[in-house]
Order: structure tokens, then sequence, then C-alpha cells
């Protein structure tokens, strides 16, 4: 007996750590690692067989160039997104290859193409993977045998042409069969990222003392990156039953996330409240079974199983509260905890049902709303094209991504002269290899990096001589040489220490069958050498030219200004209640998205500035403030949205017509102008009961929504108030005007 409680324990670890690996083994990433190595070993079999090994090693080069851009994605732009690598990649390949013998030339060009490929980082998460690619074609050029002449450059030129043209080819294919797959894997990674919120909230309706805001911001942000993904890849072509319906749980989701968010309000002072510690208790309980129901739902979406129905009930102690239509709050400016918990039970339920909702739609026992995502598909996808509006922002000294390249060509010239004065010199393009995936464009990303190089190739480098140690045949070797590629490829966004691992060993294998008379015990101590030195260069690069996050804090602070500005200026129009329609909302749901997308900017900029020198920081603690009182502030024009779109049927529309019009005019002043201290207006004292009635009472629901908007307003101000004091250490308060294009938005 008295083993019991251990060894249930341990089961219940196993099996949470089992349906984790599960979840890994059967995410979108994987799967595209998978094709990866597939295309590599088709490309490279194709090319060895026709045109005999030493072509088909250029053509694993040619593969291993290209793949960077490949990431699960929609089939539209998955050309584009891809065809840069495989045009500059052969020319820069074939140019590498004849420089090889003057060191001068190919310093010059070395440096020179770093400094093109690294202003790739001016179009964000699209520009970054060619950045890799073209600098791969390069060092993997000095990795190769060298040729014997002109013509036998040439021919390797072209090998790897071929081998990267049919990988292109091939993962064009691969992506258009597999996106039936992506769009259950983004459903269900929105749903994984949910529910993380979810417990994290749930602890803090049930622990009096958790401190768990910065998670709750860390969360949201992260969410906003994934459902931002999942728009990309769900809302194209909605034009078949399953796929309208994936997409209209996503929508469902979209809802959910604002429902949450509205879960903080008035939480501060019911956890200053002992009575009602046992009712946030049980919130918090109810908040953690839902997180359970969603990963249950995500994980019948990947393992292919029907759904199970949803059975989760409201605890009694929710329905009580919502049941009572009794309680009447006495002072308007200040309604009693029970008012408070009442409403805070409520949204609650609210979550519970787009829960509900979420599960019928899975199990198709609900249709989706086609209007919403008909209306939404195009407009709320990232765009595809190429554009050269970021290239020609960025010729600013201090914009990022120029300063970023020039700190990148630096260190490749300092890696190629460290190379080149190393006794092992003619494997110096390990030190370039590893300077280019450690250095990142900001100091927290490499530290992150640095540390999971260092590790992932003393761990690689351990494996391959093990396996070298074995005298495997090349056939096999060559095997092992597509998995490294696949998992590399597979963990190289999601945990970076694996990709690191499986990437040294790679590339130790490869080295040893491009030259199989080398010494393996050398070349794995050669490997370990020239990773420290180069992950020495990056980080000691990473302090040149470097772009501190305080010198971004200002654009992405007006973006957050400007965003809220514009969503509570939407949120707070009676057009879409008048109107009905699901295209009057799209206005307001485009102003949405672009407040949390701006908070969420802000807060990974808090984070990595975490990393940096004390002296160099961001008022961070502002900052913080700020973002509370943008989220809450985002909080309550929810809830004011959801009356007026949902129970518009318990609100005096003709009443709030001018209480509306001068809230939303006091707020956009408020974000407007630094240091403003507009007054609250006349109507947000009017002695009425600040109550929200539970669903189904005849309750007037317009004091409670008057209330709503008086916070509202006092955190506009506290919001614009925050964003000047961040911004004094600059010299001059934040601006919510216009923001430079591609910068605000990280490129």
């Amino acid at each position: 007996m008295l083993g019991a409680g251990p060894r249930a324990q341990g089961r219940r670890h196993l099996k949470h750590y089992f349906r984790a690996a599960l979840r890994v083994l059967l995410s979108a990433q994987v799967a595209n690692g998978a094709t990866a190595a597939i295309g590599l070993l088709l490309a490279s079999a194709i090319v060895h067989l026709i045109l005999g090994p030493v072509a088909g090693a250029a053509a694993t080069t040619g593969v291993i160039v290209v793949t960077p851009p490949d990431q699960p994605g929609p089939r539209k732009g998955k050309l584009g997104s891809m065809l840069p690598a495989a045009l500059v990649g052969p020319p820069l390949f074939l140019a590498t290859t004849l420089l090889r013998e003057d060191w001068l030339l190919l310093s010059v060009l070395l440096v020179g193409a770093t400094f093109i490929a690294f202003l790739g980082a001016a179009w964000g998460k699209r520009g970054l993977p060619i950045s890799v690619s073209v600098m791969f074609a390069m060092v993997f050029a000095l990795a190769a045998p060298p040729p014997a002449d002109e013509a036998s450059a040439l021919q390797s030129a072209l090998a790897f042409t071929l081998g990267a043209v049919l990988y292109l080819a091939w993962s064009l294919l691969a992506n258009a069969v597999l996106n039936p797959r992506f769009r259950l894997n983004a459903v269900a990674d929105s749903l994984y990222a949910v529910a993380r919120l979810m417990r994290t909230q749930g602890r803090q309706l049930a622990e009096p003392t958790a401190d768990v805001l910065g998670s709750l911001m860390k969360q949201q942000a992260a969410l906003a990156d994934q459902l931002q993904s999942a728009r990309n890849v769900l809302l194209e072509s909605p034009d078949r039953p399953q796929r309208q319906r994936l997409a209209g749980m996503l929508m469902q989701v979209l809802d959910m996330r604002d429902h949450l968010v509205a879960c903080a309000l008035d939480l501060d002072a019911l956890r200053q409240q002992p009575a009602q510690q046992p009712l946030l208790a049980v919130l918090g309980g109810e908040m953690r079974a839902l997180a359970e129901a969603l990963e249950a739902l995500a994980d019948a979406l990947l393992t292919g199983r029907p759904p199970a129905p949803f059975t989760l009930e409201r605890p009694p102690q929710v329905l009580g509260y919502a049941d009572d239509a009794a309680l009447v709050a006495p002072d308007p400016q200040a309604p009693p905890p029970d008012v408070l918990a009442a409403a805070l039970a409520r949204r609650v339920g609210y979550v519970h049902d787009e829960a509900a909702r979420l599960v019928a739609l899975a199990r198709g026992e609900r249709e989706p709303d086609l209007d919403v995502v008909r209306v939404a598909w195009q407009l709320f996808v990232s765009p595809t094209a190429w554009s050269w509006r970021p290239f020609l922002s960025l010729w600013r000294w201090d914009a990022p991504p120029l300063r970023h390249a020039l700190r990148a060509s630096l260190a490749i010239a300092t890696g190629q002269a460290v190379g080149l004065a190393l006794p092992w010199g003619s494997h110096g393009y390990w030190i370039l290899l590893t300077i280019v995936v450690v250095l990142r464009g900001s100091l927290s990303q490499t530290l992150e990096r640095r540390n999971s190089r260092v590790a992932g190739t003393l761990l690689g480098s351990a494996l391959a001589g093990f396996l070298l140690y074995l005298h495997l045949p090349a056939a096999a070797l060559l095997l092992v040489v597509g998995l490294g590629q696949g998992v590399a490829h597979a963990f190289a966004i999601r945990r970076y220490l694996v990709t690191a691992v499986a990437a040294t060993v790679l590339a130790l294998l490869q080295a040893h069958l491009l030259n199989p008379g080398g010494s393996p015990v050398f070349d794995v101590a050669e490997r370990v050498g020239d990773t420290l030195i180069g992950v020495l260069i990056a980080w000691l690069f990473s302090y040149v030219l470097p772009s501190w996050e305080r010198h971004q804090a200002g654009a992405l602070v007006a973006r957050a200004l400007k965003a809220q500005a514009r969503h509570a200026e939407l949120a707070l129009q009676l057009g879409t209640v008048a109107a009905g329609d699901t295209r009057a909302e799209l206005g307001w749901r485009l102003a949405r998205r672009e407040a949390y997308d701006s908070l969420s900017a802000l807060v990974q900029a808090v984070q990595r500035a975490l990393s940096e020198p004390r002296a160099v920081r961001p008022a961070l603690q502002e900052l913080e403030r700020m973002l509370g009182h943008g989220y809450q502030l985002l909080a309550q024009l929810t809830a004011v949205k959801t009356m007026l779109l949902r129970r518009r049927d318990h609100l005096d529309i003709a009443q709030l017509q001018a209480p509306l019009r001068e809230a939303a005019g006091a707020i956009a002043q408020a974000l407007a102008q630094p240091g403003s201290t507009q007054a609250a207006p006349a109507w947000s004292a009017e002695q009425q009961p600040m109550f929200e009635p539970p669903a189904g009472t005849a309750q007037d629901l317009n004091p409670w929504l008057l209330r709503r908007l008086r916070l509202a307003t006092g955190l506009a101000q506290a919001f614009r108030l925050e964003a000047d004091q961040a911004m004094a250490r600059r010299g001059a308060p934040a601006d919510a005007g216009a923001v430079p294009a591609g910068r605000a938005a990280g490129g």
C-alpha cells in the first residue's frame, strides 16, 4: 500500500512523457523533416546512379542548401519561398569552388556575400532561411574536395544544381500531399498553446500567491505567433467541408482567447478577499479540466481518432453563481466581491462554452460559421509575394538588419583569417559554419545558440566517432546522413540542441564519405576545436554594432499605442451591432489581431532584453507594467464587445450611443497624447448598479457596460503613462504615429 502512491505517480509521469513524445513525433516539423530526409536520399541517389558518386555528393550539398526555407506552410507561395535559395546557391557554390586557391579573392567573396545574405533579416521569418541557404552554399563548397580543374568545378556545380532542382520539385509535391496533415497540425498546435495558457491561468486563479503574469504574457506571445501560422495554413482555400470545419475551429479558438484574456478582469480584487478563495480554487480547477479536454481533442486530431464527446460539466459552485440574479452592487464605483465573482464565473463559463463548441465542430455535430471563414480567409494570412519595401527601408544606421549584416561580415572575415592561420586550415569551413548558425540578430538568441551549439557538437562528435569506429559500410553511413538531415531539419526551430547534434553527425559522416582516407579521430577532435573557436568569435561579435532592444523599443511601443487606439475605436462602434453582419466585424477582427500582435512583439523584446547587459537594457519594469495594462485594456474592450455582440437584448442601445462615442474619444486622446490626464466622462459616475447579471435574466446591462468603459479609459491613460515613462530614458515620449515599415514587426 505504501508504494501505491509512488507507483501511481510514476505511471502518470511515464504516461505524460509518452504523450509528449507522441505529439512531437506526429508534429508538422517532424513530418517535414522526414520528407527532407527522403528528398535528400532520393536526389543524391538519382544523381549518383546517373553521374557517379562524386556528382551524387555534390547533389547532396545542393539539397542541404535549399532545405532551410522548406518549412510546413500553405501551398500558395511555397515555390516563391524556396526559389531564391535555388537561384542564388549554384552560382555562389561555383564561385567559391573556383576561388578556393586564391585566399584574397575568396575572402572578398565570403565577406561580401555574407553582408548581402544577412540583409535577408529585413524580411523577417521569410528572409532568415534564405540567408542561411546562401551561407551554406559557400561553406559547403569549402567542405567539398578541391576540384582538379575548372571543368571538374563546373561539373560539381551542375550536380549541385541538379540536386537543388530535384529537391525543389520534391518539396513542392510533398507539401501538397501533406497539406491536409499540416491543417490538422495547425489546429492541434493552436489547441496545445491555448491549453498551456489555460493551465497558467488556472494556477493564477487557484493559488492566491501565484505570480504568473510574466508566464502569461510569454504564452500570449507564443499563442499569437502560433495562431498566425495556423491562419496561413487553415485559411488558404477553405473550399471543402473538412477544411471549413478546421478553419471554423481556428476562429473558435480566436474567440476563446478573448474570453481567456477577459478572465483576468477584477482578479486582483477577488484574490484579496479570503471569502472568495474557494470559488477561485474551483474556477482554477475548471480551467485545468478545460485544458485537459482541449489537449485530448488535439491528441485525437493528431492520431486520427474520433474526438470523445464533451462531457465536462460546470462545477455546482459556478452554477450557483450563474443562477443567482439577486446580487446588486450598491456602489457603482466598487461592486462587492460577490458581484465580481459572479461575473468571473460567467466568463469562465464562456470559455467552457467555446470548448464545447470546438469539440462539437471536430465531431461534425455542429457546422462552422462559414460567413466568418469566407470573409476572413484572404485578409488574415501573411503575404507570400516578395517586396522591395523592406530592402529599401534598410539604409539607416540604426536599422537592425543592416547592423547585423555588418556584424556578420566582420565575424566571417575574422573566422576566415583564423581558419587560414590554423595548422588544419584546410578544414576551417567548420569555423565559418559555426559562426553562421550561432550569430543571431540579438544577444539573447546568440547566447542560446552558443550553448546549444557547443553541447550539440560535443555530443554529435562522440556519436559520429562511435559510428566511424564501427567501420560501417558506405551505404549504412549514407542512411545515417539522411536521418541526420531529417532530424536536424525537424528540430531547427523547435529545439536547436537536437539539431546541433544531428548536424554534427551529418557533417562528420559526409566528410568521411567524401574523404575516406582521413583520420576519424582527428576529424572529431578538429570539429570540437573549430566549434569552440567559431562560438567564441560569434559571441564576441554579438557585442559589435549591437542592436540593443532599447533602440527598438520606441517603434514597438508606438506600434502598440497605435494598435490599441484602432482596436478601441472599432470595438466601441455600434455599427456591427446594428448591422448584425459578419462582414461588419471584419475591421474589428483585424484590429484585434494587430493589438495582440503588437503586444506580443513587445513581450518578445522584453524577454530578449533580459539577456543584455544591465547598462543598455530598456526600462523593463515600465514596459512590463505597460504590457499588463495593455492586456487589461484588451480584456475590458473585449468584455464590452462581447456584451454588444452577444447580449444586446439586455442593452438599451439608444442610451449607449453617446457613452460609447465619448469613451472612444477619451481613449483615443489618452493614447495619442503624452501625459494625457483627461477626466472621466460624466456618464461614468452615474449612480446605477454596476452589476452584470447572469445570462437569461432581464437585468439591464447598461450600468455594467458603463463601468467597463470607465475602467477602459483609465487603463488607456495608464498604458500611455507607462509608455512615456519607458521612453523617458531615450529622451523623447512615445509617438503613436506611423511606425517605420519593417521595423516594428521585426522585418
